[in-house]
C-alpha cells in the first residue's frame, strides 16, 4: 500500500481535498492512523484501538457511496466507549459491564450514513464519572502535549485521539463538562449542543436527563460539519428535541464574571495570567463587554454532585455496582454510592428542581442576545497529583462547567492563548438552548483575532445544474479550488426551467406563485476565486442570494425571470439530476 505523510492533526477539509484530487485514499489514511495508535499505545487513548478487523467493512462500503451524497465521505472518527458501535463492545470503562450492541447509537449511525469511518472506541473515566481522565482501569490517558499532565475527562481518549492525529473528529459525552474540559486541556474545539439536539439513544447514561453527545475537532468548521450530520430529532429517543441551529451570528454583547475566577493546582498563576490576556482580547474585539455576578452558577452546579441529581446516576448503575463491587474503580464507586444517601428523597429532588428552575430562568434572561465567557477548567494537575487527591482536584476542575446542562445551556470550548509552553488554556462560550449560532459566531471572531467581523476567506456557493458533481462543469468548481460540502434544497419558493441552450442547462427562478423545493449542492470556494468564477457565468444566468429550506441564505446560480417563457418548466422533478431526456 502506498505510504503517505499526513499532517500531525487531521482536517476534514484537507482530507476531502485530498480525496477529490486523488492524492489520498481512505485506505491510506486508516493505515497511518493504525500506525500512529500503535506508536502512542502507552498513552492509553483507546479501549478498542484502530484495527482493520472492524474498520475494513466501513472502508469497503465507501466504494458503493457517491461522495457527493456523503458530506463526511472517508473521514475517520473516534467514539467514546460509552457510545454504541454495532458489533464492537461498549465497556463504559468497565470490562465486567461490557456488552456488544446490535445497532449503532443514533449519532454514530448518522455519521456513518454521511460517509464517516469509525476507527475505534476511546478510553474514559469509568461510567463517564470524572473530569480528569485518570479514573479508568484501562490506564490513565496522557495529555496530548505533556504526558505528565492529565488529559481531562471523562472523554479523555476522544480528545487525545484528535489532538494526536488519530481521528479527524471524535464523539464524547458531556454531563458536567466532559465534552469541554478535555478539549481545553488539549487545545481543541469542544462543542456541546443544546440538550436533546443530538439524540442520546445508544449512549450509556450518566445522568440521562442531562447527558449530551459532543464533538471534538481541530476547527470550528469541522465541528459544524459534524453537527449538520448528527443533529435532528429521533422519535425513539425520549430525550430528543427538534432544535434547528441558525446561521452563525454575533451576539449584541459579551458577559464575563465580575469577580476574577479562582484557579487551583500547580499552574494557577499561569491560568490567572492567561485569563487576563483573554479579557484584554475580548475588550479589543469591538463588542460591548459587561461584567455580571455569576455566583448563582456555582450554586446551581452544586446540585449535580452535592444534591439529589447524583441519585439519577445511582438509579441507572446501582444494581450493577452492588453485584460487581470489585469491578468498579474505587473513586468512581464512592461518587456513585453517594447517590444512595437517604436524604436524597423525593422532597429533596423537587426542592432542587424548583431552585434550578429559578436559576435557569435567570440565566436564559441574562443570555438573551448575549454570550457568557468563562474559563473552561479551574486548573490542571499532573497525573500523580490527581491520583493523590482524586476528589478535590476533580471538583476544582469542574468549577466553571458543572452548571451548563443543569441550566439547559449550549456551550463550546475554544483555545485561548496558551498559559505556558505546551499548557493550553481553554475558554467556554455559553448561550441559551436555541442560540447556539451566537457562540459559534463569536467563537469564529475570537479565533480570528480581529476587532470586528471581516469577510471570511471562503464562501458557500450553491449550484443546481452543470456544475454539480458528475456533470461537465464540475471541473470549473475544482479549478477554482472549491470543495463539495453537502446537498441541500431551496425554500419552497422556486421553480426550475430547462433553458433552450446548447448544452441544455437549468435556470433557477424565485417565484411568487406556488413554488417547489429544488435540490442543489453547496460548495465552499475561496473568496479569492469567486470573482473569476462568476465571470464565467453566461446570460441569462446570474449570481445572487438563494434561500435554503432551513431559512438560511447562500450565494448561487439564479436565472433571469424573462428566460422562463422560452424554457421548459421542470420544477416538479425536484432537481436537475432528475431531468428526463
Amino acid at each position: 500500500m502506498q505510504t503517505i505523510n499526513l499532517p500531525k492533526t487531521l482536517s476534514i477539509r484537507e482530507l476531502k481535498k485530498g480525496y477529490q484530487s486523488g492524492s489520498l485514499k481512505p485506505e491510506m489514511v486508516v493505515e497511518q492512523i493504525i500506525e500512529r495508535s500503535e506508536t502512542d499505545r502507552d498513552m492509553n487513548i483507546w479501549i478498542t484501538p484502530p484495527s482493520w478487523s472492524f474498520i475494513r467493512p466501513y472502508v469497503e462500503r465507501l466504494k458503493t457511496i457517491d461522495p457527493s451524497q456523503a458530506p463526511l465521505w472517508g473521514i475517520p472518527f473516534a467514539i467514546k466507549d460509552n457510545i454504541d458501535l454495532a458489533g464492537v463492545a461498549t465497556t463504559a470503562g468497565c470490562a465486567e459491564f461490557a456488552y456488544t450492541p446490535d445497532e449503532h447509537a443514533t449519532v454514530v449511525g448518522r455519521l456513518i450514513d454521511a460517509g464517516a469511518i469509525p476507527v475505534g472506541k476511546t478510553n474514559l473515566d469509568q461510567f463517564a464519572t470524572g473530569l480528569v481522565g485518570t479514573r479508568s482501569p484501562y490506564g490513565e490517558t496522557q495529555n496530548a502535549l505533556n504526558p505528565d499532565l492529565i488529559s481531562g475527562g471523562s472523554s479523555a481518549g476522544s480528545a487525545v485521539s484528535v489532538a494526536r492525529g488519530q481521528a479527524a473528529f471524535s464523539l464524547g459525552t458531556d454531563t458536567a463538562g466532559s465534552g469541554r474540559v478535555p478539549a481545553g486541556l488539549n487545545r481543541l474545539i469542544g462543542y456541546k449542543p443544546s440538550l436533546g439536539a443530538w439524540p442520546v439513544k445508544g449512549v450509556v447514561p450518566a445522568c440521562a436527563s442531562l447527558d449530551c453527545v459532543t464533538v471534538f475537532a481541530n476547527s470550528l468548521d469541522d465541528a459544524d460539519l459534524v453537527d449538520q450530520a448528527a443533529r435532528g430529532f429521533d422519535a425513539r429517543d425520549p430525550w430528543s428535541k427538534q432544535i434547528t441551529r441558525q446561521a452563525s451570528a454575533l451576539p449584541q454583547k459579551i458577559l464575563v464574571p465580575s469577580e476574577l475566577p479562582v484557579f487551583y493546582g500547580p499552574f494557577a498563576d499561569q491560568y490567572k495570567q492567561a485569563w487576563q490576556h483573554t479579557l484584554e482580547k475580548l475588550h479589543a474585539l469591538g463588542l460591548p463587554v459587561e461584567s455580571i455576578d455569576v455566583t448563582y452558577l456555582s450554586e446551581a452546579a452544586a446540585v449535580l454532585y452535592d444534591g439529589p441529581w447524583v441519585a439519577e446516576r445511582w438509579a441507572d448503575l446501582g444494581s450493577f455496582i452492588n453485584e460487581h463491587q470489585s469491578a468498579v474503580f474505587p473513586v468512581t464507586e464512592t461518587v456513585l454510592r453517594s447517590g444512595a444517601k437517604p436524604e436524597y428523597d423525593a422532597a429533596s429532588l423537587f426542592k432542587a428542581m424548583h431552585t434550578l428552575q429559578a436559576f435557569k430562568q435567570k440565566a436564559h434572561q441574562q443570555l438573551q442576545d448575549a454570550v457568557l465567557i468563562m474559563p473552561t477548567a479551574g486548573g490542571t494537575w499532573t497525573r500523580e497529583e490527581v491520583r493523590n487527591k482524586p476528589v478535590q482536584t476533580n471538583s476544582q476542575m469542574g468549577l466553571y462547567t458543572n452548571h451548563c446542562n443543569l441550566l439547559d445551556l449550549s456551550a463550546v470550548n475554544i483555545p485561548a492563548e496558551d498559559a505556558a509552553e505546551n499548557l493550553p488554556f481553554g475558554i467556554t462560550l455559553f448561550s441559551g438552548p436555541r442560540d447556539e449560532h451566537l457562540i459559534t459566531g463569536f467563537a469564529g471572531l475570537f479565533l480570528h483575532g480581529r476587532r470586528a467581523p471581516e469577510k471570511p476567506s471562503t464562501t458557500l456557493v450553491a449550484v443546481c445544474g452543470l456544475h454539480m458533481k458528475g456533470f461537465p462543469l464540475e471541473k470549473q468548481m475544482l479549478e477554482h479550488e472549491a470543495i463539495f460540502v453537502r446537498e441541500a434544497k431551496t425554500a419552497p419558493e422556486y421553480k426550475l426551467v430547462e433553458l433552450d441552450t446548447m448544452p441544455k442547462k437549468p435556470g433557477l427562478i424565485r417565484t411568487t406563485e406556488d413554488g417547489f423545493s429544488i435540490e442543489l449542492e453547496l460548495w465552499e470556494m475561496p473568496l479569492s476565486q469567486l470573482g473569476s468564477f462568476v465571470s464565467l457565468i453566461p446570460s441569462p444566468l446570474g449570481f445572487g442570494t438563494i434561500e435554503l429550506e432551513d431559512g438560511t441564505h447562500v450565494q448561487g446560480f439564479l436565472c433571469e425571470a424573462s428566460a422562463a417563457a422560452a424554457g421548459k418548466d421542470i420544477s416538479s422533478l425536484g432537481g436537475w439530476r432528475y431531468r428526463q431526456n
